[in-house]
């Protein structure tokens, strides 16, 4: 059912914006830089604000910043969880005669039908965080994905201590929407399998749905109630663990992502084990360079990034990537998020849990 949905959307991304991509491929030729147009050179469309309060919080105002600094118009939408919304957003910045669109979409189609039509009204597109597979942009900002599951897995290990043989349940993000939780997938699987250690239970939690998640994990629970340790995708699965294991007097090594104000807080009081910290600032940076670079008519060297080759395998090609390097978050270490400017210590040292802080030395 939702394959035949996508198909419908993608259908109707390609009609929606096939009248304004050819007509403004027109405009696709005038200034090479934004700081003299009354119009935005650069688009972008975040996804939600739902998933993660990123993309609220940080993404949109580093990323705004970033490009008024350097004197270029750019526009930034928020899908809000919508793909008609993404195709809408997507259909106006084309016909405004954007030279470059920054996209997060909800799902992988959505994506990869705005980009065809881009193509077509040469606009240059850049996926930003998650990439589209069988899609057409050319340039990828993201973070090491398999590295994030590598360090989730390494880290349970770290914290289950001398237990080589644990009564592991898994549960991964929605491999069904987002490739990124298929890197983390492998990633994990790739130290796990190594030490021989395969999971009691493990399950995809559907489109990243923390409520599917604690169905998922009170089903898993009910039927191994042994269980040692959680390796969860993010903190908002993790979350949704802890609170079964809360309610029955569990406490148990977890793991999660995104360094949210919730894991951190669970990390402090030894509900959640670790966490991954992708640091956003670094993501935009790199992705506000690289458009801007682009905008101007530059070269993506001139971004002054690494790029390194992704393989594409759905369309067999290979895409130009930033790939940047996660951080494992552990109690000793949360003061690296603060330090990062990512979270301050009076977001984190609330209520119950200021004591925690204060034993873990943030103030």
């Amino acid at each position: 059912m939702r394959k035949s949905a996508l198909s419908v959307v993608a259908v109707g991304v390609v009609a929606a914006v096939a009248v304004s991509g050819c007509s403004s491929s027109k405009k696709s030729s005038s200034s090479n830089t934004g700081g003299n147009s009354s119009k935005p050179v650069v688009g972008v469309i975040l996804p939600d604000t739902t998933t993660s309060n990123r993309y609220t919080l940080y993404d949109q105002p580093l990323l705004q910043k970033a490009f008024d600094d350097a004197g270029i118009k750019a526009t930034i939408q928020n899908a809000h969880g919508s793909s008609s919304t993404f195709v809408s957003d997507a259909q106006t910045m084309i016909s405004q005669g954007v030279k470059v669109l920054l996209i997060d979409p909800a799902d992988p189609q959505t994506g990869i039908s705005v980009e065809q039509v881009a193509k077509s009204a040469g606009v240059k597109v850049i996926d930003y965080d998650r990439v589209n597979l069988g899609g057409t942009a050319d340039y990828y900002v993201s973070f090491d994905n398999e590295k994030v599951g590598e360090l989730q897995a390494q880290g349970l290990l770290q914290c289950l201590g001398n237990n080589t043989s644990p009564n592991i349940i898994q549960l991964n993000g929605g491999t069904d929407v987002d490739n990124n939780a298929v890197l983390f997938k492998k990633g994990a699987h790739t130290i796990l399998d190594a030490k021989g250690i395969k999971p009691k239970v493990e399950t995809d939690v559907s489109k990243w749905d923390n409520t599917v998640a604690a169905t998922d994990f009170q089903q898993a629970y009910t039927q191994d109630p042994g269980v040692q340790a959680v390796l969860a995708a993010n903190d908002g699965i993790a979350g949704a663990a802890i609170s079964t294991l809360k309610a029955n007097h569990k406490q148990i090594p977890v793991t999660g992502q995104d360094a949210t104000v919730q894991g951190l807080q669970y990390i402090l009081a030894g509900d959640q084990c670790m966490t991954i910290f992708k640091d956003v600032s670094k993501e935009a940076d790199a992705a506000s360079k690289l458009a801007i670079a682009l905008a101007k008519g530059q070269d993506a060297s001139s971004a002054g990034q690494t790029l390194v080759p992704f393989q594409d395998p759905k369309a067999n090609r290979t895409i130009q990537a930033v790939l940047l390097t996660p951080e494992a978050i552990f109690k000793n270490t949360v003061k690296d998020v603060i330090a990062a400017g990512a979270l301050t210590a009076a977001q984190i040292c609330t209520g119950s849990y200021q004591a925690a802080c204060t034993a873990a030395g943030i103030s």
